[in-house]
């Protein structure tokens, strides 16, 4: 599963204000109580391992923060920009496509990344590794027109 949430110009107390204002609260608990445990709280989700992925808007110039099912693959970690198989692309991806430079946070761990698009050939070997921890992107990528992207997120 992928879960959005896109947050965006610093409210006073150094939170983010949601975008819109209109996002399901328990996403927002979700990244809530990941920042606030490090990760303790949040880091697995539901079985499957959550990062906090943080962009810069394409337009806006604001961050937005959107937790993700994340993979491995050497150092890198791994995202699939699925939009449960929508037909276009998910916000948090058609801003690292613009700016690549994001922040992630996986359990305690924070540091600042480069985002890129896996090759096809990459994604060849990738997917399989995605799918093998939520099966359900095959069914995702059978729903769609859509290539769904791989994305490869390297630390800096």
């Amino acid at each position: 599963m992928v879960f959005v949430l896109r947050k965006n110009r610093p409210k006073g107390n150094g939170e983010m204000a949601t975008q819109g204002g209109r996002h399901p609260e328990w996403v927002q608990d979700h990244i809530s109580r990941y920042r606030a445990s490090d990760g303790e709280d949040g880091h697995i989700w539901q079985g499957l391992p959550t990062l906090l992925l943080t962009c810069t808007g394409r337009q806006s110039g604001a961050r937005f923060t959107t937790p993700l099912v994340y993979g491995r693959s050497g150092d890198s970690y791994l995202v699939v920009a699925s939009r449960g198989g929508a037909e276009t692309h998910p916000q948090w991806f058609l801003n690292l496509r613009a700016n690549p430079a994001v922040e992630v946070q996986v359990a305690a761990n924070r540091f600042k990344a480069t985002a890129r698009i896996a090759s096809p050939e990459e994604k060849a070997e990738l997917w399989p590794k995605m799918t093998a921890i939520l099966p359900r992107y095959d069914e995702y990528q059978q729903n769609t027109e859509r290539d769904i992207p791989v994305v490869v997120l390297e630390r800096r």
